[in-house]
């Protein structure tokens, strides 16, 4: 049976989702308003790797930011103000949440500082060199100045190591979703499976933080996808793209996974491979496909797993459906990691292989096939012509697909 305490966190999570969903919402309605004035247009340029047809409003990502901030900053007025008309089930983690709220002002300041850059090149196309080293400053100043960095275990523990591995992760997840955010109701869709799955898997070890933080990035997402499903009337942006990956980089190291003092099992920290497997999957085959083309991993192109996916005849948005399925089938092993043993968690590591592993046995056997006919000199069947779909290519190579 469900406790009262339980019930009362729950309805407090969902409210920051609901609250989140509806500002981001309506502030999404205000910038694509706002955004021709502002200079927030993407206007596709001929036969290049855009794929959407008519000029787009860019700052959806301004929108999910400032949806973000202001719940968060209202979640931190009634906890610093209003404690005593909280019911006691959440007023006595009030204390907690202070004693990390330097932390997540650390986080949410320097993601706001990368999405700035994502805003600025949103407009004036920024070289990638100077992104990614603004990334990496960022998470540089993240992980040694914010104190948020990875814990290894056994003789892996230690602080040199754990920060950079913290600090490539958060850049290469900031990348991944900028490299993911290439096809309409993409990277906001797979933002929000992670997140929720994200939250699932902290939950399960009593972690309320960063739970409460991804929910309402997850509202703020759901508020966005109103604007940005299939055809977008709305775009997120590098300024989106790079706020989001940042976030949830950040939240995934910020957010517990395993207590000394309780009985979960230690794999639980593999929890976040699981759960962003297809972006790097995506990141990982893209540069590849690329490298072997004799092609910068930094240029744009429509090589990305939705566009593979639309190639071997799916529609825009049953390839983004389909991606969808993938993170979620293959994130779900992360809510069952904190109950299981080595054996167990291998199998759930192994499924998740197995489940990118006939991803990419069916894109490399379609590509052949296509080739077969080709050589036969045989038409292709109508669904697999090359044709330009209707997508919402919003960029390419470090800032954007």
């Amino acid at each position: 049976m469900v406790s009262r305490d339980a019930w009362v966190v729950a309805s407090a999570g969902l409210s920051l989702v609901l609250l989140a969903f509806a500002l981001s919402a309506w502030f999404c309605a205000l910038v694509r308003q706002w955004a021709p004035r502002l200079g927030l247009i993407d206007v596709p340029a001929g036969a290049g790797h855009k794929g959407h047809k008519m000029p787009t409003p860019l700052g959806g990502g301004l929108a999910i930011w400032l949806a973000t901030v202001v719940v968060l900053a209202l979640g931190a007025l009634v906890a610093g103000f209003g404690r005593g008309a909280l019911p006691v089930e959440l007023a006595k983690h009030v204390g907690g949440v202070w004693e990390r709220a330097g932390e997540l002002g650390t986080i949410v300041g320097l993601a706001t500082l990368v999405m700035f850059m994502g805003l600025v090149d949103d407009r004036i196309t920024l070289g990638w060199r100077l992104r990614l080293g603004v990334q990496v400053g960022l998470a540089t100043l993240l992980v040694w100045f914010g104190g948020v960095r990875v814990t290894l275990f056994g003789p892996l523990n230690s602080p040199v190591l754990g920060g950079a591995v913290s600090i490539l992760w958060v850049v290469g997840l900031t990348n991944a979703f900028n490299l993911l955010d290439n096809m309409d109701g993409l990277a906001g869709g797979v933002g929000l499976i992670a997140a929720l799955l994200f939250v699932g898997a902290q939950v399960a070890v009593g972690s309320l933080f960063a739970p409460a933080v991804l929910l309402v990035l997850v509202g703020a997402l759901a508020g966005f996808l109103v604007h940005n499903r299939y055809p977008a009337r709305l775009f997120m942006g590098d300024a989106g793209s790079n706020f989001l990956g940042f976030m949830l980089g950040a939240l995934t190291i910020a957010g517990t996974y395993f207590r000394y003092d309780a009985k979960s099992s230690s794999f639980n920290v593999l929890a976040p491979l699981l759960v962003m497997a297809v972006p790097l999957y995506d990141t990982v085959s893209v540069i590849i496909i690329r490298l072997r083309e004799g092609r910068s991993p930094f240029i744009g192109d429509r090589r990305h797993f939705s566009h593979r996916l639309v190639e071997r005849g799916l529609t825009p948005p049953q390839a983004v459906r389909t991606i969808d399925l993938v993170t979620l089938a293959g994130g779900l092993g992360a809510l069952l990691l904190h109950q299981l043993d080595a054996v167990g968690a291998c199998v759930v590591l192994a499924q998740t292989c197995c489940l990118l592993g006939v991803v990419a046995i069916l894109e490399v056997s379609a590509t052949r096939s296509d080739r077969s006919e080709s050589n036969h000199g045989q038409e292709k069947p109508a669904a697999n012509r090359t044709s330009e779909p209707q997508v919402g290519s919003e960029g390419a190579g470090i800032h954007g697909g």
